[in-house]
């Protein structure tokens, strides 16, 4: 019999083979000071791309104030215990209506978190009947969801509604023949290429097949479309989408996630979904604080107007320079690059001490092997001093690695101690 743990110090996994290289510059670095585009990194000051802060909330003068009265009202504890037993509060109501308002559904209910939420509505909504269809791309909280199902389930190419129809006609078989239903899934924005999701072709394929749908629209909630209510809505295929998840981490500079749809089936989910049963209710403070965050996304239009503003300055500026952006249509921007790991290392190291610049990287073997990929978040905060300085320090730094100026046998060392 083998111990468990000597797998785990022979082998440190896919991303962690690299820690004693890595860890603390490359991989689990320290920001610090103020949330924001300017933050420092080891000593100097960095303009930042890698914060999913898209509509500048995180330190807003406003946001700051509220969370710290509410801080005061209310501690960390309050309420105490799970929702369905002693957490349940007039404040987690009366936000669930106004999301529910926003995002033009009937009923919702709050998560404590998003990671763990989706992953048990996944498992609260289907049985052993029942297929499942997602997107091959989907997050890992879906993947981690589907994972839970013990029924049998389909991925379908990326954005690709050829192959979904193709998996919807697999399921349908299935479904059929067990009796079940069906359940797609996928994302409203995609947080590692910025495309959308094909809702609206997706929701047409209603016309052909019997399913439900449901979408993570993380990336998507407070500034996509019209009103910032989420992608389903910029692409005016809101009423096909039967359930809306999403998260207020990423424009609301918060924690914690919900899920909107009809009200039998949030009725459902209120007794069921595991993760809330069994855990705290999201505390008072995240709440109130929230309950505002959700009245300045309403009635402050600038915010997403300057968000838009500075993603069109930025990625055309990219794309004028001859960068390959993909097919992003949203402020996520990818810059497609080719090279290897350690080349990739050491570009980002240039760009860190001699350029200022701080994004994140993606390399093998997230992706392919030979490719390279910036993952690049603007946000509302951000200047166009912010915006010129990186165009120009990405354009030098290319010219650098295509030709050949990054070449390295190895990862450079520049771990702290774990």
């Amino acid at each position: 019999m083998a111990d468990v743990f000597a797998k785990l110090v022979k082998n440190g996994g896919p991303l962690g083979q690299h820690m004693d290289r890595a860890h603390g510059y490359f991989a689990f670095p320290k920001l610090e000071g103020e949330l924001g585009p300017r933050m420092t990194f080891r000593g100097k000051e960095m303009i930042v791309w890698s914060l999913n802060n898209y509509l500048g909330l995180v330190n807003h003068a406003e946001v700051r104030r509220v969370d710290a009265e509410a801080a005061a009202m209310y501690g960390m504890g309050n309420p105490m215990g799970a929702r369905m037993m002693s957490g349940n509060t007039a404040k987690h109501d009366q936000l669930e209506k106004v999301i529910s308002a926003f995002v033009d559904r009937e009923d919702t209910m709050l998560l404590n978190f998003g990671y763990q939420g989706i992953m048990s509505c996944i498992d609260a909504l289907v049985n052993r009947r029942d297929v499942i269809v997602y997107d091959a791309q989907a997050h890992a909280c879906i993947v981690d969801g589907v994972r839970l199902h013990v029924g049998q389930r389909y991925a379908f190419k990326h954005n690709d509604i050829a192959d979904c129809e193709k998996q919807l006609q697999r399921a349908t078989e299935i479904a059929n023949r067990n009796g079940g239903g069906i359940l797609l899934i996928t994302e409203g924005v995609f947080g590692m290429d910025g495309e959308q999701g094909k809702l609206k072709e997706i929701v047409e394929l209603k016309d052909k097949y019997e399913f439900r749908i449901l979408i993570d629209d993380a990336h998507g909630f407070g500034y996509m479309g019209p009103n910032g209510a989420g992608a389903d809505s910029a692409q005016g295929c809101t009423e096909g989408v039967d359930l809306y998840f999403s998260t207020f981490v990423k424009s609301m500079g918060s924690i914690g996630a919900f899920i909107s749809g009809p009200k039998n089936v949030l009725k459902y989910l209120r007794y069921n979904t595991r993760s809330q049963i069994f855990a705290k209710s999201l505390p008072l403070l995240i709440v109130e604080g929230m309950l505002h965050r959700m009245e300045m996304v309403k009635t402050m239009p600038e915010l997403r107007e300057k968000l838009w503003y500075n993603v069109g300055r930025l990625q055309e500026g990219l794309k004028a320079r001859g960068f390959d952006i993909g097919n992003t249509n949203s402020p996520v921007t990818p810059i497609y690059m080719k090279g290897e790991l350690p080349e990739a290392t050491s570009m980002v190291m240039d760009l860190r001490e001699n350029y200022h610049i701080f994004c994140s990287i993606v390399v093998y073997p997230v992706i392919p092997r030979g490719e390279i990929i910036y993952r690049i978040i603007p946000t509302a905060s951000h200047s166009e001093e912010d915006i010129d300085l990186t165009l120009k320090a990405f354009e030098e730094t290319k010219k650098k690695l295509d030709s050949g100026a990054y070449k390295a046998e190895k990862i450079p060392d520049m771990a702290e101690a774990i």
